[in-house]
């Protein structure tokens, strides 16, 4: 699965996945990948890759840098500014855009397949 944050520098895409992790259970300390451009944080039989992009200057350098494959395999890849990588990445299951909305954030939810779909229904049940 496939998730892409987007929105301005500060609009809170990293705390979203922090919170995001720790509902997994992910108790260990949660980095934004900004330097390393990818974290790996395991919760039960998942892996969780969290990517940060801002760094890119195009798409070339998701292939440089080997990331590609993590997104053809059973992982979820939590991807901060996927813009930045360009059409190398493929389109993902849902889509988050972050703004400022007053003193707090609005987030907008945009599914592309199936399971992105069944997150928004879920997050509207609960």
């Amino acid at each position: 699965m496939r998730l892409y944050f987007r929105g301005e520098l500060g609009s809170g895409k990293s705390t979203l996945i922090r919170g995001l992790l720790r509902g997994l259970g992910i108790q260990e300390k949660v980095k934004s990948p900004t330097y390393t451009l990818v974290e790996l944080y395991v919760t039960s039989r998942l892996n969780l890759y969290h990517f940060d992009f801002y760094r890119f200057l195009d798409e070339s350098e998701l292939a440089d840098a080997g990331l590609a494959e993590y997104f053809r395999g059973k992982g979820i890849c939590l991807v901060e500014w996927p813009e930045r990588a360009g059409n190398a990445l493929p389109l993902p299951d849902l889509e988050l855009t972050l703004t400022y909305s007053g003193t707090g954030r609005a987030v907008t939810a945009q599914a592309h397949s199936p399971a992105g779909e069944r997150c928004i229904a879920a997050c509207k049940d609960a």
